[in-house]
């Protein structure tokens, strides 16, 4: 009994990754390319009333909503998050895997720009005191 416990654990496991894809690439519906680099991508999405995507993920991201709406939230675990998206807003989004769903009447869009890697600024360096190491 126990082993058939494990089993199951592991391949719930092993199944939210792979749930968890490029939302281009499993619902291109939604979301669009506009540009991308070495650095960042920046996606459109646009999701109608009533409409929802499927799970994935996002990278650590911008988001600056272009419409007013409400959204809500899934993630891997079960628990959701109800949203009101306000036209013109820009947050800062974490890492996240998630399926977004539209419950209110209008179609909402969002610019998403998701961060690629670490990207840290750093001072330059001041010559180093005679006799010290740097």
């Amino acid at each position: 009994m126990r082993r058939v416990l494990y089993l199951s654990l592991f391949l719930f496991a092993c199944a939210v990754p792979a749930l968890a894809q490029d939302p281009v690439k499993v619902d291109s519906k939604h979301y669009k390319v506009e540009f991308e680099n070495a650095n960042v991508r920046v996606l459109r999405v646009k999701i109608g009333p009533g409409e929802k995507s499927i799970m994935h993920q996002h990278p650590n991201a911008v988001a600056v909503f272009q419409s007013s709406g409400k959204g809500k939230f899934t993630f891997p675990d079960g628990k959701t998050e109800d949203r009101d998206i306000v036209a013109g807003q820009a947050i800062w989004t974490p890492a996240t895997i998630h399926l977004p769903e539209n419950i209110g009447s209008t179609e909402f869009e969002v610019i998403l720009v998701e961060l690629k890697g670490e990207q840290k600024a750093s001072a330059p360096k001041k010559p180093a005191k005679a006799g010290t190491t740097p």
